[in-house]
């Protein structure tokens, strides 16, 4: 049976059909049976009063975008009187009093905040097993990962216990749970949504972005949480039209479309996901495009510099979790350094504290310009590949993952496992591109994902050449 998408959502709003209320105290009676462990807090209360009201008053929501449909939220974005805790025990507690752009917009556009969904504490991990809260579950094999850090939405939304859901993207954290869970992501151009509120980890890498049961959805959804913030100085200014014209009518036609294969991609990867993602650009072909193997030399420096990079700026970031403002408190009779350390080894989990450790090496006296520095440097050469490509490419194409959700337990002790995982997705971030994860194959039951890479602000490419591959080859 066919998922409920929000384009039904907002159909049978507007026309009658559906119950908001209904909708929403279904959703809920399906979290509360769940063994996914997806939440880390619910909002049912406020969520159901907005459900009444726009059942009352179907008329004031006619032209908004998303009009009473469910959306959930990873618990690293602000909301104004809902918990937000980034999986840390060192945030229990902490209630923003404002909201993050991004859920401004939404609630301008109609939409029902369900709750905050579990990830990897402060967005640091491939598998959601570092949040204070425990695992979260795969939808298709529980005893798998659902991928991280945003497993707890991507989960959400493919069992069906939200319609929408919001992640965020640093390294692969959007397109990773995509992948494992059969589910599309999508993450943005850096810079093209509002970063404001969204509680930092990696400043000049990370960007919110779509997870939803289809790529209609994800262009709908980024459409709304594209708005222009004047508050967020990341955010690129382009013209207004640009940001809200995700959803074409022609989207179909892929003829011409050149696709860049890249072989460094496919190396190391599992047989069944190369196979499937080979059959996904031979889909292609058959829609009229064209494709053509090709080469980027510097992605092999790609995982080392972005692991430098990100746990330097995460170093830094950190520091503000004092426990003295917000937060975890602990009462010690002691000093400030004495109290400031017992708070955040006592707040933070191991993976936290690793990079943390690793991020104040790499910026120390001594090994600054031989680790970070070198690292930016190698940014800026593997950026100018990826540009130089995608002249003579309309998009990319590549697995999203080099495997199928791995086992609960299997890697969280073996670091050096988990950053590999992330082998294609990090490089797009360090390039600062608009990227796609969407199914393309099922493994023994586990989904795997096909990721599409465009041009900066060109995210109508990889948009309309996902919703051509999944009208013509993917049956839900």
């Amino acid at each position: 049976m066919r998922k409920l998408t929000a384009v039904d959502v907002v159909t049978g709003i507007k026309n009658g059909d559906i119950s908001c209320e209904e909708l929403i105290s279904r959703i809920y009676e399906r979290i509360d049976r769940s063994e996914l462990n997806c939440y880390i807090t619910l909002n049912r209360d406020r969520a159901i009063e907005e459900a009444i009201r726009v059942d009352k008053n179907r008329g004031a929501y006619m032209a908004k975008k998303l009009p009473g449909v469910p959306v959930a939220i990873k618990d690293s974005i602000s909301t104004a009187g809902i918990q937000t805790t980034c999986a840390s025990k060192i945030l229990t507690g902490y209630v923003p009093p404002y909201d993050a752009t991004v859920i401004e917009a939404l609630k301008r556009e109609g939409a029902i905040i369900i709750g905050k969904t579990n990830m990897d504490e402060f967005c640091m991990g491939t598998s959601t097993e570092t949040s204070y809260y425990g695992p979260t579950l795969n939808p298709h094999d529980h005893s798998r990962v659902p991928g991280g850090s945003s497993g707890g939405s991507a989960a959400a939304v493919s069992a069906g216990e939200a319609i929408l859901a919001l992640g965020s993207d640093t390294g692969g954290s959007i397109r990773c749970p995509a992948s494992f869970c059969g589910v599309v992501g999508l993450k943005p151009t850096y810079g093209l949504v509002s970063r404001y509120g969204l509680i930092a980890y990696a400043n000049s890498l990370e960007q919110i972005g779509p997870l939803t049961t289809n790529v209609r959805d994800a262009a709908l959804l980024l459409e709304v949480i594209s708005a222009k913030d004047e508050r967020d100085s990341t955010q690129v200014k382009i013209a207004s039209n640009s940001r809200s014209n995700y959803v074409f009518k022609n989207e179909e036609d892929v003829k011409g479309l050149r696709i860049g294969v890249c072989r460094e991609f496919m190396e190391g990867v599992a047989p069944e996901v190369e196979e499937a993602v080979w059959n996904a650009i031979y889909s292609f072909e058959e829609l009229g495009a064209s494709y053509e193997e090709m080469s980027l030399k510097y992605l092999k420096y790609a995982l080392a510099a972005y692991y430098i990079i990100a746990m330097s700026e995460a170093s830094s970031n950190l520091a503000r979790f004092d426990g003295l403002r917000y937060g975890l408190r602990i009462d010690v009779d002691a000093d400030w350094h004495t109290t400031f350390s017992r708070i955040r080894g006592e707040g933070f989990g191991e993976e936290v504290k690793r990079r943390i450790i690793l991020g104040t090496y790499a910026l120390s006296v001594g090994y600054y310009g031989r680790y970070y520095l070198k690292a930016l440097k190698v940014r800026t050469l593997i950026k100018r590949e990826f540009d130089a490509a995608l002249r003579s490419y309309d998009i990319l194409a590549m697995p999203t993952m080099p495997c199928v959700a791995f086992k609960l337990g299997e890697r969280i002790s073996d670091p050096l496992s988990l950053y590999l995982a992330d082998v294609n997705t990090v490089p797009v971030n360090l390039a600062g591109l608009p990227s796609i994860s969407l199914p393309c194959g099922i493994s023994n039951g586990l989904p795997i994902g096909l990721q599409l890479v465009s041009g900066q602000f060109s995210e109508n490419k990889i948009i309309n050449a996902a919703i051509a591959y999944e009208s013509n080859f993917i049956t839900s």
